[in-house]
């Protein structure tokens, strides 16, 4: 579902987008065609990957590309653009390639997980939509991923609606967070345009609303008698919420033959009263009621109360996860690294930094991931240039970037590149694939990495390492750069 045909999104952008339009125009540069690389330079909470996600926003938005009269009218207003600009305003439409991983690909620092080869104002234009849509849904969709791990199997479910970042925030958000394992979102509205599922049972205020809590749970169980999960921690968890949801299930479902059924827990120590519940339950004859929990969780809690004990069979995840709380900000970026002269020889083009880190990978690439063929693992990625090949038949040599000196033998691995053809000459040619098929990707993507990439703390480091090609004309360019 596009979301974007509800309001027109370009307007969306940083202004300095059209004022450099405006110049590449004045200046005769407005048809040269430029490529530029979307890459982060650092995973979400220190951990070992991310989670490529928000590729169907992209794809929308620029499909859906075009200024409208009144968006000419009020640059007109500004003062700043030539009538010729505004013009070709009037008829602008998406013309270029774009090339990109598929939702869901575990991704890595420094490596373009999209590539945009169009005309320099095209090309400039979309730089922020494309951030935006990228860097939410991929941190987003790393975050989910993250708690997902420390569940241990375990549901979870995105919970955090309220405490998004906007409509959009929650709405996106519990896209993302879905592609990243969560199982379904309290989110409604995910659920009608996406097919996220939805799910929920009930808030404090139901049990508050009767006379008496058993009052509340009975009632409930009596509609909803196939989803009764009753929230237990209204008044005294263990006192009476426990005792009443045991009794109502008991005068309610036990009659009816109905076994399936949970209670939630929503303060408190959770790991002391689910093991409590789970004691209570058992003895009670209902050992197949599921325990869930919620209340500002995130993986370290979530980790932590499972490795103390706790009897937790879902969890509910909201604000930590749909805000990324703990590091909100996923640093995706856009960097210009080559551009065509009139015979449409690629140029590399060079970001240099006093920050090393922010030193550019340059010119036109493909970017490969080898596979060990005896384990299924991923080894590496591989950034080369656009018309360079890999030959998987053999072994190979390689090297570390950074360090040079450190150098290994690959061998018996597969090859695969990563990036699809999304956008050529303007045209969409990639099928988009269903959010179910992202999400069963995402999951058998991120099995191929090791438990020690996985880790939360102190995480292996996966390399991207450069062609020798690649790499030779990087540290050109830094040499020209540094005379």
């Amino acid at each position: 579902m596009d979301l974007n045909k509800q309001t027109n999104m370009t307007m969306l952008c940083d202004f300095y987008e059209l004022t450099m339009g405006n110049g590449y125009l004045k200046s005769g540069i407005r048809d040269r065609i430029t490529y530029f690389d979307v890459f982060f330079r650092k995973c979400p909470d220190g951990g070992g990957f991310a989670i490529a996600a928000g590729l169907q926003q992209v794809v929308e938005y620029i499909q859906d590309l075009r200024f409208t009269e009144e968006d000419i009218a009020y640059l007109r207003g500004r003062g700043l653009f030539c009538e010729e600009f505004l013009e070709y305003l009037r008829n602008f439409r998406f013309t270029g390639d774009i090339y990109a991983v598929p939702e869901g690909t575990p991704v890595f620092p420094r490596e373009p997980i999209m590539t945009v080869r169009a005309p320099a104002i095209e090309a400039q234009f979309i730089e922020t939509y494309l951030l935006l849509a990228l860097n939410h849904q991929s941190l987003i969709a790393t975050k989910a991923n993250r708690i997902v791990h420390a569940a241990e199997g375990r549901t979870v479910l995105e919970f955090g609606s309220r405490r998004a970042q906007g409509a959009y925030g929650a709405i996106l958000g519990a896209r993302a967070a879905y592609i990243g394992g969560c199982h379904g979102s309290a989110c409604t509205i995910a659920d009608q345009l996406f097919g996220v599922p939805a799910g929920g049972t009930m808030a404090h205020s139901w049990v508050q609303m009767f006379d008496t809590q058993y009052e509340a749970f009975k009632t409930y169980c009596e509609i909803y008698p196939e989803n009764a999960t009753l929230l237990v921690d209204t008044y005294d968890t263990l006192r009476s919420g426990i005792p009443d949801a045991i009794r109502a299930f008991n005068e309610v479902l036990r009659p009816r033959g109905i076994t399936k059924c949970g209670i939630r827990l929503d303060s408190g120590d959770v790991t002391y009263l689910s093991r409590q519940a789970r004691k209570m339950l058992d003895e009670a004859g209902w050992p197949e009621c599921k325990i869930s929990a919620s209340n500002s969780l995130d993986e370290y809690l979530i980790r932590d109360i499972l490795h103390q004990g706790a009897c937790i069979d879902m969890f509910g995840v909201g604000e930590r996860l749909i805000t990324s709380r703990s590091e909100p900000v996923f640093g995706g970026v856009y960097k210009l690294v080559a551009v065509e002269d009139g015979e449409g020889t690629v140029i590399p083009k060079i970001k240099v930094s006093e920050n090393v880190e922010k030193i550019t990978n340059p010119h036109f690439k493909k970017l490969y991931r080898f596979y060990s063929r005896e384990t299924g693992k991923a080894i590496m990625d591989y950034l080369c240039v656009h018309d360079e090949t890999v030959d998987d038949s053999g072994t190979m040599e390689v090297f570390d970037p950074d360090n040079t000196w450190k150098r290994k033998t690959v061998y018996d691995f597969n090859a695969r590149p990563l990036q699809e053809t999304i956008f050529r000459n303007g045209e969409l040619v990639y099928q988009l694939p269903t959010l179910e098929e992202i999400r069963t990707y995402c999951r058998e993507q991120v099995d191929t990495l090791w438990d020690e990439v996985k880790r939360f703390d102190n995480p292996h480091v996966y390399h991207l390492d450069l062609s020798q090609k690649l790499w030779d004309i990087k540290d050109g360019l830094l040499r020209k750069k540094n005379k």
